[in-house]
Protein backbone atom coordinates (compact mmCIF):
# COMPACT_ATOMS: atom_id res chain seq x y z
CA UNK A 1 0.00 0.00 0.00
CA UNK A 2 1.56 3.14 -0.80
CA UNK A 3 1.10 6.56 0.85
CA UNK A 4 -2.34 8.01 1.48
CA UNK A 5 -3.03 10.78 -1.20
CA UNK A 6 -5.65 13.85 0.01
CA UNK A 7 -7.60 15.58 -2.71
CA UNK A 8 -6.07 18.68 -1.19
CA UNK A 9 -2.61 17.44 -2.17
CA UNK A 10 -3.68 16.75 -6.04
CA UNK A 11 -5.65 20.42 -6.00
CA UNK A 12 -3.15 22.87 -4.53
CA UNK A 13 -3.05 26.77 -4.53
CA UNK A 14 -0.37 28.58 -5.16
CA UNK A 15 1.62 30.66 -8.01
CA UNK A 16 2.90 29.91 -11.41
CA UNK A 17 4.33 29.31 -13.52
CA UNK A 18 5.49 25.70 -13.29
CA UNK A 19 4.45 23.37 -9.97
CA UNK A 20 7.37 21.38 -10.66
CA UNK A 21 10.24 24.80 -11.30
CA UNK A 22 8.47 26.79 -9.32
CA UNK A 23 5.90 25.59 -6.62
CA UNK A 24 8.14 22.54 -6.03
CA UNK A 25 11.71 24.71 -5.26
CA UNK A 26 9.63 27.35 -3.46
CA UNK A 27 8.42 24.41 -0.58
CA UNK A 28 12.08 23.12 -0.91
CA UNK A 29 13.24 26.44 0.30
CA UNK A 30 11.13 26.48 3.05
CA UNK A 31 11.49 22.98 4.10
CA UNK A 32 15.27 24.05 3.86
CA UNK A 33 14.35 26.89 6.14
CA UNK A 34 12.76 24.93 8.89
CA UNK A 35 15.66 22.79 9.10
CA UNK A 36 17.98 25.89 10.15
CA UNK A 37 15.33 27.23 12.32
CA UNK A 38 14.94 23.62 13.90
CA UNK A 39 18.75 22.79 14.40
CA UNK A 40 19.06 26.83 15.97
CA UNK A 41 21.08 27.36 12.52
CA UNK A 42 19.46 30.23 11.20
CA UNK A 43 20.96 33.05 12.46
CA UNK A 44 24.41 31.10 12.48
CA UNK A 45 23.84 31.46 8.94
CA UNK A 46 26.80 33.49 6.91
CA UNK A 47 26.23 32.26 3.50
CA UNK A 48 24.25 30.32 1.69
CA UNK A 49 23.97 28.36 -1.64
CA UNK A 50 21.17 26.51 -3.78
CA UNK A 51 22.22 24.30 -6.73
CA UNK A 52 20.22 23.69 -9.46
CA UNK A 53 20.49 20.27 -11.21
CA UNK A 54 18.91 18.43 -14.78
CA UNK A 55 15.27 19.74 -15.60
CA UNK A 56 15.49 22.21 -12.90
CA UNK A 57 18.99 24.32 -14.57
CA UNK A 58 18.20 23.23 -17.83
CA UNK A 59 14.33 25.03 -18.01
CA UNK A 60 14.84 27.12 -14.42
CA UNK A 61 15.05 30.44 -15.38
CA UNK A 62 12.27 30.43 -18.00
CA UNK A 63 9.74 28.72 -14.91
CA UNK A 64 11.00 31.24 -12.51
CA UNK A 65 12.54 29.01 -10.42
CA UNK A 66 16.02 31.40 -9.20
CA UNK A 67 12.83 33.27 -7.88
CA UNK A 68 11.01 31.05 -6.60
CA UNK A 69 13.92 29.82 -4.59
CA UNK A 70 14.14 33.71 -3.41
CA UNK A 71 10.65 33.65 -2.17
CA UNK A 72 10.86 30.32 -0.68
CA UNK A 73 14.05 31.28 0.95
CA UNK A 74 12.95 34.29 2.36
CA UNK A 75 9.97 32.81 4.48
CA UNK A 76 7.07 33.46 1.74
CA UNK A 77 4.44 30.97 1.25
CA UNK A 78 2.97 30.89 -2.20
CA UNK A 79 -0.74 30.52 -1.28
CA UNK A 80 -0.66 33.59 0.61
CA UNK A 81 2.03 35.71 -0.62
CA UNK A 82 -0.20 38.92 -2.61
CA UNK A 83 0.56 38.19 -6.04
CA UNK A 84 2.22 41.74 -7.00
CA UNK A 85 5.00 40.98 -4.10
CA UNK A 86 6.18 37.45 -6.67
CA UNK A 87 8.48 39.38 -9.12
CA UNK A 88 9.21 42.74 -6.92
CA UNK A 89 10.73 40.81 -3.62
CA UNK A 90 13.44 38.85 -5.77
CA UNK A 91 14.03 42.43 -7.75
CA UNK A 92 14.64 43.78 -4.32
CA UNK A 93 16.97 40.80 -3.19
CA UNK A 94 18.64 41.59 -6.82
CA UNK A 95 18.97 45.24 -6.90
CA UNK A 96 20.63 45.12 -2.95
CA UNK A 97 22.33 41.84 -2.73
CA UNK A 98 21.02 41.09 0.22
CA UNK A 99 17.89 38.52 1.48
CA UNK A 100 16.27 38.53 5.21
CA UNK A 101 16.02 34.57 5.82
CA UNK A 102 12.79 33.56 7.03
CA UNK A 103 12.35 37.70 6.74
CA UNK A 104 14.34 37.89 10.10
CA UNK A 105 17.89 37.32 9.18
CA UNK A 106 20.10 39.27 6.93
CA UNK A 107 23.01 37.52 4.70
CA UNK A 108 24.54 38.78 1.66
CA UNK A 109 22.83 37.25 -1.18
CA UNK A 110 23.86 37.67 -5.18
CA UNK A 111 21.31 35.59 -6.89
CA UNK A 112 24.09 34.99 -9.96
CA UNK A 113 26.73 33.66 -7.58
CA UNK A 114 24.72 32.09 -5.06
CA UNK A 115 22.42 30.10 -7.17
CA UNK A 116 23.82 28.02 -9.46
CA UNK A 117 22.74 26.24 -13.04
CA UNK A 118 24.06 22.77 -13.72
CA UNK A 119 23.23 22.76 -16.84
CA UNK A 120 25.37 19.07 -17.55
CA UNK A 121 24.30 17.27 -14.82
CA UNK A 122 21.51 15.38 -13.05
CA UNK A 123 21.15 14.05 -9.26
CA UNK A 124 19.89 10.00 -9.18
CA UNK A 125 16.88 10.79 -7.56
CA UNK A 126 14.82 12.30 -10.20
CA UNK A 127 15.66 14.68 -13.42
CA UNK A 128 14.15 17.77 -10.80
CA UNK A 129 17.26 17.83 -8.23
CA UNK A 130 18.49 20.92 -5.99
CA UNK A 131 20.64 21.42 -2.64
CA UNK A 132 20.84 24.26 -0.48
CA UNK A 133 24.10 24.68 1.45
CA UNK A 134 24.37 26.64 5.08
CA UNK A 135 27.58 27.67 5.81
CA UNK A 136 28.76 30.10 8.63
CA UNK A 137 31.17 32.96 8.99
CA UNK A 138 33.95 30.24 9.48
CA UNK A 139 33.12 28.68 6.03
CA UNK A 140 31.67 25.58 8.47
CA UNK A 141 29.06 23.57 6.34
CA UNK A 142 26.06 24.21 9.18
CA UNK A 143 23.45 22.33 6.68
CA UNK A 144 23.12 20.33 3.34
CA UNK A 145 20.44 18.93 1.81
CA UNK A 146 19.30 17.61 -1.28
CA UNK A 147 15.48 17.24 -2.42
CA UNK A 148 13.94 16.89 -5.37
CA UNK A 149 10.71 18.15 -6.72
CA UNK A 150 8.83 15.18 -8.04
CA UNK A 151 5.63 16.76 -9.66
CA UNK A 152 2.79 18.94 -8.93
CA UNK A 153 4.55 20.77 -5.91
CA UNK A 154 5.75 17.65 -4.15
CA UNK A 155 8.81 17.73 -2.80
CA UNK A 156 10.69 14.92 -1.31
CA UNK A 157 14.34 14.97 0.81
CA UNK A 158 16.82 12.45 -0.26
CA UNK A 159 16.88 9.53 2.29
CA UNK A 160 13.41 10.40 3.51
CA UNK A 161 12.09 7.31 4.63
CA UNK A 162 8.77 7.13 5.39
CA UNK A 163 7.96 4.79 8.45
CA UNK A 164 4.63 2.70 7.81
CA UNK A 165 3.01 3.56 11.00
CA UNK A 166 3.14 7.34 10.63
CA UNK A 167 0.83 6.73 7.61
CA UNK A 168 -2.45 7.58 7.44
CA UNK A 169 -4.87 4.47 7.44
CA UNK A 170 -8.05 5.59 5.33
CA UNK A 171 -11.50 3.34 5.61
CA UNK A 172 -10.83 2.87 2.18
CA UNK A 173 -7.15 2.38 0.46
CA UNK A 174 -6.71 3.11 -3.50
CA UNK A 175 -3.47 2.50 -5.27
CA UNK A 176 -5.94 1.81 -8.18
CA UNK A 177 -8.69 2.44 -9.86
CA UNK A 178 -9.63 -1.28 -9.49
CA UNK A 179 -9.93 -0.91 -6.00
CA UNK A 180 -12.22 2.40 -5.96
CA UNK A 181 -14.28 0.35 -8.61
CA UNK A 182 -14.45 -2.39 -5.80
CA UNK A 183 -15.37 0.13 -3.10
CA UNK A 184 -17.95 2.03 -4.77
CA UNK A 185 -19.51 -1.70 -5.84
CA UNK A 186 -19.69 -3.24 -2.57
CA UNK A 187 -21.23 0.40 -0.48
CA UNK A 188 -23.40 0.98 -3.92
CA UNK A 189 -22.01 4.63 -3.73
CA UNK A 190 -20.34 6.86 -6.04
CA UNK A 191 -16.39 7.70 -6.42
CA UNK A 192 -17.40 10.74 -4.88
CA UNK A 193 -18.51 9.69 -1.62
CA UNK A 194 -15.80 7.07 -1.13
CA UNK A 195 -13.13 9.87 -1.53
CA UNK A 196 -14.88 11.65 0.95
CA UNK A 197 -14.96 9.28 3.45
CA UNK A 198 -11.45 8.74 3.26
CA UNK A 199 -10.91 13.27 3.07
CA UNK A 200 -12.92 12.64 6.79
CA UNK A 201 -9.45 10.92 8.29
CA UNK A 202 -7.78 14.09 7.71
CA UNK A 203 -10.86 16.78 8.14
CA UNK A 204 -14.29 16.89 8.99
CA UNK A 205 -16.75 16.70 6.37
CA UNK A 206 -17.40 20.87 6.57
CA UNK A 207 -14.01 21.67 5.95
CA UNK A 208 -13.33 19.05 3.35
CA UNK A 209 -16.39 21.39 1.48
CA UNK A 210 -15.01 24.64 2.60
CA UNK A 211 -11.55 24.10 1.44
CA UNK A 212 -12.92 23.02 -1.88
CA UNK A 213 -14.73 25.97 -2.32
CA UNK A 214 -11.83 27.80 -1.87
CA UNK A 215 -10.07 25.88 -4.66
CA UNK A 216 -13.37 26.83 -7.05
CA UNK A 217 -13.28 30.54 -6.03
CA UNK A 218 -8.98 30.73 -6.86
CA UNK A 219 -9.95 28.66 -10.42
CA UNK A 220 -12.88 30.61 -10.96
CA UNK A 221 -10.87 34.28 -10.22
CA UNK A 222 -8.03 32.75 -12.80
CA UNK A 223 -10.22 31.87 -14.76
CA UNK A 224 -11.77 35.45 -14.98
CA UNK A 225 -8.84 38.06 -14.52
CA UNK A 226 -7.17 35.78 -17.62
CA UNK A 227 -10.35 36.77 -19.70
CA UNK A 228 -10.26 40.58 -18.19
CA UNK A 229 -6.34 41.01 -19.08
CA UNK A 230 -4.51 41.86 -22.26
CA UNK A 231 -1.17 42.34 -23.60
CA UNK A 232 1.95 40.03 -24.17
CA UNK A 233 3.28 37.56 -21.57
CA UNK A 234 6.77 38.04 -19.72
CA UNK A 235 9.91 36.21 -20.74
CA UNK A 236 10.56 37.41 -24.14
CA UNK A 237 8.47 35.38 -26.20
CA UNK A 238 5.98 38.43 -26.41
CA UNK A 239 3.28 36.00 -26.27
CA UNK A 240 0.22 37.60 -26.95
CA UNK A 241 -2.35 36.86 -24.50
CA UNK A 242 -5.82 35.54 -26.32
CA UNK A 243 -8.20 34.62 -23.31
CA UNK A 244 -9.79 38.35 -22.85
CA UNK A 245 -10.00 39.13 -27.04
CA UNK A 246 -12.36 36.25 -27.41
CA UNK A 247 -14.16 36.85 -24.50
CA UNK A 248 -14.91 40.39 -25.53
CA UNK A 249 -15.94 38.77 -28.85
CA UNK A 250 -18.44 36.42 -27.58
CA UNK A 251 -19.29 37.90 -24.60
CA UNK A 252 -20.53 41.12 -26.50
CA UNK A 253 -21.92 44.18 -24.60
CA UNK A 254 -22.50 42.74 -20.75
CA UNK A 255 -22.80 44.65 -17.92
CA UNK A 256 -21.30 42.46 -14.69
CA UNK A 257 -18.89 43.84 -11.58
CA UNK A 258 -17.42 40.10 -10.64
CA UNK A 259 -16.83 36.47 -11.84
CA UNK A 260 -20.04 34.99 -10.46
CA UNK A 261 -21.98 37.61 -12.90
CA UNK A 262 -20.04 37.44 -15.72
CA UNK A 263 -20.52 33.77 -15.41
CA UNK A 264 -24.62 34.53 -15.12
CA UNK A 265 -24.06 36.37 -18.07
CA UNK A 266 -22.11 33.72 -19.81
CA UNK A 267 -24.78 31.12 -18.85
CA UNK A 268 -27.86 33.09 -19.89
CA UNK A 269 -26.97 33.92 -23.44
CA UNK A 270 -27.55 30.52 -26.48
CA UNK A 271 -24.57 29.23 -28.01
CA UNK A 272 -24.03 26.81 -30.84
CA UNK A 273 -21.85 23.95 -30.92
CA UNK A 274 -18.50 26.18 -32.54
CA UNK A 275 -19.36 28.79 -30.00
CA UNK A 276 -19.24 26.52 -26.69
CA UNK A 277 -16.12 25.07 -28.36
CA UNK A 278 -14.85 28.31 -28.47
CA UNK A 279 -15.38 29.22 -24.78
CA UNK A 280 -13.68 26.20 -23.06
CA UNK A 281 -10.51 27.00 -25.02
CA UNK A 282 -11.20 30.81 -23.38
CA UNK A 283 -11.53 29.28 -20.37
CA UNK A 284 -8.44 27.05 -20.47
CA UNK A 285 -5.97 29.65 -22.00
CA UNK A 286 -7.38 32.54 -19.33
CA UNK A 287 -5.31 30.17 -16.59
CA UNK A 288 -2.76 29.55 -18.17
CA UNK A 289 -2.22 32.77 -19.08
CA UNK A 290 -2.39 33.95 -16.01
CA UNK A 291 -0.24 30.86 -14.70
CA UNK A 292 2.74 32.23 -17.26
CA UNK A 293 2.23 35.59 -15.49
CA UNK A 294 3.22 34.22 -12.09
CA UNK A 295 -0.24 34.56 -10.96
CA UNK A 296 -2.33 32.48 -8.66
CA UNK A 297 -3.92 29.32 -9.71
CA UNK A 298 -4.63 25.95 -8.63
CA UNK A 299 -2.07 23.26 -9.51
CA UNK A 300 -4.32 20.65 -10.96
CA UNK A 301 -2.63 18.41 -10.64
CA UNK A 302 0.07 20.62 -11.84
CA UNK A 303 0.60 24.14 -13.10
CA UNK A 304 1.69 23.73 -16.48
CA UNK A 305 -1.69 22.10 -16.74
CA UNK A 306 -3.93 23.80 -14.58
CA UNK A 307 -6.35 25.36 -17.34
CA UNK A 308 -8.21 22.06 -18.03
CA UNK A 309 -10.22 20.96 -14.84
CA UNK A 310 -10.93 24.76 -14.56
CA UNK A 311 -12.27 24.70 -17.97
CA UNK A 312 -14.05 21.63 -18.05
CA UNK A 313 -15.92 23.06 -14.42
CA UNK A 314 -16.77 25.94 -16.39
CA UNK A 315 -18.19 23.61 -19.07
CA UNK A 316 -19.96 21.55 -16.70
CA UNK A 317 -21.70 24.73 -15.17
CA UNK A 318 -22.77 26.68 -17.68
CA UNK A 319 -23.40 24.38 -20.68
CA UNK A 320 -23.95 21.13 -19.47
CA UNK A 321 -27.98 21.71 -18.91
CA UNK A 322 -27.48 20.99 -15.16
CA UNK A 323 -28.28 23.51 -12.40
CA UNK A 324 -24.49 22.90 -11.15
CA UNK A 325 -24.61 23.93 -6.96
CA UNK A 326 -22.08 24.33 -4.49
CA UNK A 327 -22.63 20.44 -3.96
CA UNK A 328 -22.36 19.15 -7.26
CA UNK A 329 -18.46 21.49 -6.97
CA UNK A 330 -17.68 19.49 -4.48
CA UNK A 331 -18.36 16.09 -5.47
CA UNK A 332 -16.41 17.00 -8.80
CA UNK A 333 -13.15 18.13 -7.50
CA UNK A 334 -13.22 15.00 -5.11
CA UNK A 335 -13.50 12.71 -8.06
CA UNK A 336 -11.03 14.55 -10.38
CA UNK A 337 -8.62 14.97 -7.15
CA UNK A 338 -9.01 11.11 -6.30
CA UNK A 339 -8.59 10.07 -10.42
CA UNK A 340 -4.74 12.48 -10.15
CA UNK A 341 -3.82 10.36 -7.09
CA UNK A 342 -3.91 6.81 -8.71
CA UNK A 343 -1.87 8.66 -11.60
CA UNK A 344 0.34 10.29 -9.50
CA UNK A 345 0.84 6.42 -7.49
CA UNK A 346 0.66 3.96 -10.55
CA UNK A 347 2.82 6.54 -12.98
CA UNK A 348 3.96 10.08 -12.38
CA UNK A 349 2.62 13.75 -12.59
CA UNK A 350 5.91 15.07 -13.62
CA UNK A 351 6.61 16.40 -17.17
CA UNK A 352 10.43 16.03 -16.41
CA UNK A 353 9.75 12.76 -15.78
CA UNK A 354 6.93 11.41 -18.18
CA UNK A 355 6.55 14.37 -20.25
CA UNK A 356 3.60 16.16 -21.20
CA UNK A 357 1.13 13.28 -21.09
CA UNK A 358 1.55 13.01 -17.06
CA UNK A 359 0.53 16.87 -16.97
CA UNK A 360 -2.27 17.41 -19.85
CA UNK A 361 -3.06 13.88 -20.14
CA UNK A 362 -3.48 13.28 -16.30
CA UNK A 363 -5.35 16.64 -16.06
CA UNK A 364 -7.57 15.78 -18.91
CA UNK A 365 -8.59 12.29 -17.61
CA UNK A 366 -9.26 13.81 -14.18
CA UNK A 367 -11.55 16.24 -15.53
CA UNK A 368 -13.23 13.54 -17.53
CA UNK A 369 -14.02 11.46 -14.67
CA UNK A 370 -15.29 14.27 -12.45
CA UNK A 371 -17.53 15.35 -15.91
CA UNK A 372 -19.02 12.00 -16.28
CA UNK A 373 -20.14 11.38 -13.06
CA UNK A 374 -21.19 14.86 -12.81
CA UNK A 375 -23.73 14.02 -15.67
CA UNK A 376 -24.98 10.90 -13.91
CA UNK A 377 -22.41 8.44 -15.26
CA UNK A 378 -22.04 5.46 -13.68
CA UNK A 379 -18.99 4.70 -11.62
CA UNK A 380 -17.53 2.26 -14.89
CA UNK A 381 -18.43 5.20 -17.11
CA UNK A 382 -16.40 7.93 -14.98
CA UNK A 383 -13.36 5.71 -15.26
CA UNK A 384 -13.61 4.83 -18.55
CA UNK A 385 -13.92 8.33 -19.49
CA UNK A 386 -10.61 8.98 -17.81
CA UNK A 387 -8.89 6.07 -19.65
CA UNK A 388 -10.19 7.51 -23.27
CA UNK A 389 -8.74 10.60 -22.34
CA UNK A 390 -5.24 9.72 -21.31
CA UNK A 391 -5.40 7.13 -23.70
CA UNK A 392 -5.53 9.59 -26.46
CA UNK A 393 -2.36 11.83 -24.80
CA UNK A 394 -0.04 9.02 -24.70
CA UNK A 395 3.00 9.66 -25.88
CA UNK A 396 2.71 13.56 -25.36
CA UNK A 397 6.01 15.22 -24.80
CA UNK A 398 6.72 18.25 -23.40
CA UNK A 399 8.99 20.62 -24.75
CA UNK A 400 8.68 24.11 -24.09
CA UNK A 401 10.30 27.03 -26.18
CA UNK A 402 12.78 28.61 -24.10
CA UNK A 403 11.74 26.82 -21.13
CA UNK A 404 8.30 29.17 -20.89
CA UNK A 405 5.24 27.76 -19.55
CA UNK A 406 3.49 29.12 -22.76
CA UNK A 407 4.29 27.30 -26.14
CA UNK A 408 3.01 25.16 -26.77
CA UNK A 409 1.59 24.74 -22.95
CA UNK A 410 -1.19 27.37 -23.28
CA UNK A 411 -2.65 25.86 -25.74
CA UNK A 412 -2.65 22.56 -24.82
CA UNK A 413 -4.70 22.94 -22.04
CA UNK A 414 -7.11 23.95 -24.34
CA UNK A 415 -7.09 20.71 -25.82
CA UNK A 416 -6.99 18.56 -23.17
CA UNK A 417 -10.31 19.77 -21.91
CA UNK A 418 -11.37 19.38 -25.04
CA UNK A 419 -10.59 16.04 -25.20
CA UNK A 420 -12.14 15.66 -21.14
CA UNK A 421 -15.51 16.64 -22.34
CA UNK A 422 -15.01 14.45 -25.74
CA UNK A 423 -13.89 11.53 -23.18
CA UNK A 424 -17.35 11.84 -20.98
CA UNK A 425 -19.42 12.05 -24.04
CA UNK A 426 -18.18 8.50 -25.05
CA UNK A 427 -18.51 7.10 -22.24
CA UNK A 428 -22.08 8.18 -21.66
CA UNK A 429 -22.96 6.13 -24.39
CA UNK A 430 -20.95 3.11 -23.60
CA UNK A 431 -21.03 0.31 -22.18
CA UNK A 432 -17.95 0.24 -19.43
CA UNK A 433 -18.21 -3.71 -19.60
CA UNK A 434 -17.76 -4.12 -23.03
CA UNK A 435 -14.35 -1.21 -22.45
CA UNK A 436 -11.04 -2.77 -24.16
CA UNK A 437 -8.90 -1.29 -22.26
CA UNK A 438 -9.18 -0.54 -18.55
CA UNK A 439 -7.76 2.61 -16.39
CA UNK A 440 -5.27 0.37 -14.53
CA UNK A 441 -3.69 -0.58 -17.58
CA UNK A 442 -3.25 2.99 -19.47
CA UNK A 443 -2.02 4.38 -16.27
CA UNK A 444 0.97 1.21 -16.78
CA UNK A 445 0.91 2.09 -19.91
CA UNK A 446 1.77 5.86 -19.57
CA UNK A 447 4.38 4.60 -17.04
CA UNK A 448 6.33 2.52 -19.57
CA UNK A 449 5.90 5.14 -22.08
CA UNK A 450 7.82 7.58 -19.89
CA UNK A 451 10.15 5.11 -19.37
CA UNK A 452 11.01 4.83 -22.93
CA UNK A 453 10.53 8.37 -23.46
CA UNK A 454 14.10 9.92 -24.92
CA UNK A 455 15.11 12.55 -21.99
CA UNK A 456 15.16 15.70 -24.39
CA UNK A 457 11.15 15.53 -24.73
CA UNK A 458 11.19 15.45 -20.59
CA UNK A 459 10.71 19.20 -20.29
CA UNK A 460 14.56 19.94 -20.97
CA UNK A 461 13.85 22.17 -24.08
CA UNK A 462 15.89 19.79 -25.74
CA UNK A 463 14.19 18.50 -28.47
CA UNK A 464 10.81 18.98 -30.15
CA UNK A 465 9.15 22.84 -30.71
CA UNK A 466 12.00 23.86 -28.52
CA UNK A 467 14.50 23.12 -30.85
CA UNK A 468 12.83 24.13 -33.83
CA UNK A 469 11.23 27.41 -32.73
CA UNK A 470 13.63 29.98 -34.19
CA UNK A 471 13.20 32.51 -31.19
CA UNK A 472 15.60 32.99 -28.98
CA UNK A 473 15.57 35.07 -25.78
CA UNK A 474 19.10 35.32 -23.87
CA UNK A 475 18.58 34.23 -20.58
CA UNK A 476 19.10 37.26 -17.61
Amino acid sequence: MQEPISVFDMLKIGVGPSSSHTLGPWRAAQRFLKELITAQQLTKTYRLEAHLYGSLALTGHGHGTDMAILLGLSGEDPEWIPVERVKALPLEIQQKSQLLLNGEHCIVFVPEKHISFHYSERLPGHANGLVFIAIDEMENVLQQSTYYSIGGGFVIKEGEVIEEETLQHLPFPIDKSADLQKYCVEENCCIWEIVLNNEKEWRNAAEVKSGLLNIWEVMKQSVYLGCHTEGELPGGLNVTRRAARINRNMLGPATYNNADEWMQCIKAKTYNFSQIVRWIGCFAMAVNEENANFGRIVTAPTNGAAGVIPAVLFYYYCFSGKEVSEDDIVKFLLVAGEVGSIFKKGATISAAMGGCQAEIGVSSAMAAAALTEGLEGSVGQALMSAEIAMEHHLGLTCDPVNGLVQVPCIERNSMGAVKAITASNIALESDPDKAKVTLDQVVKTMWETALDMSTKYKETSQGGLAVNISIRVPEC
